[in-house]
């Protein structure tokens, strides 16, 4: 089991397939619930994530899926395959890392918790990127949330101009709206 940075308040440790039930609750709670500041209820119908879909992540061994337990101890010891509170994910490629499957659970949003996984997942991917040409940290939003766009963008994420419609494939939820896009965002790692 790889493990990410320790601050005082937070604890990350890589997936595992047990934790695959709270995972598909949490991605679904997140997104498609009309709950937190982050969820995508009014743009998007269906399921975010589906068993299969998370199996897939976590056995890639390009990707890496880190959770943020609940804990009765507040340790690394204390955490217990179970409540997952927040999750993200880094897909590593030869030159830049993808980071998505981000969330955290709407009762601790806007607490700090998300702004220290998106950095402990920045820094476990910068690290892993070392020695590339001009590395870079990629991920994509939806384009009308101009909310979390204006996130990133505090973060030094910026738009490369590329996009693309959102899929329509039955895969990713059903778009409520038929001018969804994906808009790709960037910045230098390290």
């Amino acid at each position: 089991m790889m493990a990410m940075t320790d601050t005082p308040q937070l604890h990350l440790r890589q997936a595992e397939r047990a934790d695959i039930p709270a995972l598909e609750a949490l991605l679904n709670h997140c997104y498609r619930d009309d709950a937190g500041w982050t969820n995508e209820a009014e743009l998007i119908g269906g399921i975010r994530a589906t068993p299969t879909d998370i199996a897939a992540v976590i056995d890639d061994l390009k990707h890496y899926l880190f959770v943020y337990p609940k804990t009765d101890t507040g340790t690394r010891e204390g955490q217990e395959t179970g409540d997952v509170l927040g999750c993200i994910a880094v897909e590593m490629h030869e030159t830049d890392a993808y980071i998505g499957m981000f969330a955290v659970h709407p009762s601790l949003q806007g607490q700090g918790l998300g702004n220290q996984m998106l950095a402990a997942a920045e820094t476990f991917a910068t690290r892993h990127l070392r020695g590339a040409h001009e590395p870079r940290l990629t991920m994509s939003i939806l384009s009308e949330r101009p909310e979390l766009l204006a996130y990133y963008e505090r973060r030094g994420y910026r738009l490369t101009g590329k996009q693309m419609p959102f899929p329509n494939d039955g895969n990713h939820g059903q778009p409520k709206r038929d001018d969804l896009v994906l808009f790709t965002l960037q910045k230098k790692a390290g």
